[in-house]
């Protein structure tokens, strides 16, 4: 059995930041963590791996060459190998051509049983990115898993749906995105770090996917940020002391009624 997570280096929740000009996220490679939903996703895929026979957990991601090491904690949490697709052809990709160059990879890898991704990442926060995935390589799709039960020509997935959950049968090949109800993310093992770095990363570019570059990064992206702003807070503060008097309580009587709050 073959399962693929796709994981994300996000920035930290605090450090992200856009370019005002382009309105492409700025990713620098500092300060940056695995998005935490896709740790849920590389949980479940190694915990199905412990429980089953011939199983290979492949973690692939697409970003900077920074990214690598990323891969390498997902190596180090238990998974077997993990590749990346970088280029600078890839700037600037909306979900669509994301999308599009991961399913590639995907086919590249050869038959997959399974695809797990997290429900959504952190700096975009469209969700979009799996079902789009799933289109792409003309497989089904399950979002919003909280559980997942391995059976012999599929899964059967719980989902969390408005007012409850509702139980799933699909076969395979499916992709199944997760919530954080899912599992607790472990940690990596001593072997694991040591495992990790003996482990090649695998690099592909665009041409070795097959890809045209006008299918992506900006030039393939039909989404645009048309505009990137900090909201400006503008507030005019009055400033009363108290003296002793009723004077700052008379003003504030006087301002209350003003704005028509009183």
């Amino acid at each position: 059995m073959n399962i693929v997570v796709l994981i994300k280096q996000v920035p930290g929740t605090d450090n992200v930041k856009l370019d005002p000009e382009t309105g492409v996220m700025i990713r620098s490679g500092k300060d940056t963590i695995i998005n935490p939903l896709d740790e849920n996703a590389l949980e479940e895929a190694i915990r199905i791996k412990n429980s089953h026979p011939n199983v290979k957990v492949t973690a692939v991601s697409m970003g900077p060459e920074s990214a690598i090491k990323a891969l390498k904690e997902a190596v180090a949490m238990g998974a077997d190998a993990g590749v990346l697709i970088s280029g600078r052809a890839f700037a600037g990709s909306d979900t669509i051509a994301t999308a599009k160059a991961l399913a590639a990879t995907i086919k590249k890898l050869g038959p997959v049983d399974l695809v797990i991704c997290g429900e959504r990442a952190t700096d975009g926060e469209t969700g979009q990115t799996g079902a789009m995935i799933a289109n792409y390589l003309d497989i089904p799709v399950q979002t919003y898993v909280s559980s997942v039960e391995i059976q012999q020509a599929g899964v059967v997935v719980k989902r969390t749906v408005e007012g409850g959950f509702e139980r799933v049968e699909v076969p395979f090949p499916v992709l199944i995105t997760v919530n954080k109800d899912i599992n607790e993310p472990g940690f990596p093992t001593l072997a694991g770090k040591l495992r990790a770095k003996q482990v090649e990363i695998t690099i592909w570019r665009p041409e070795e996917l097959g890809l045209d570059k006008s299918e992506l990064g900006l030039v393939g992206s039909p989404t645009r940020v048309v505009k990137v702003f900090s909201p400006k807070l503008a507030r005019d503060t009055i400033l009363h002391k108290a003296d002793g008097t009723t004077g700052p309580v008379d003003e504030l009587m006087k301002f209350l009624a003003a704005k028509e709050v009183l």
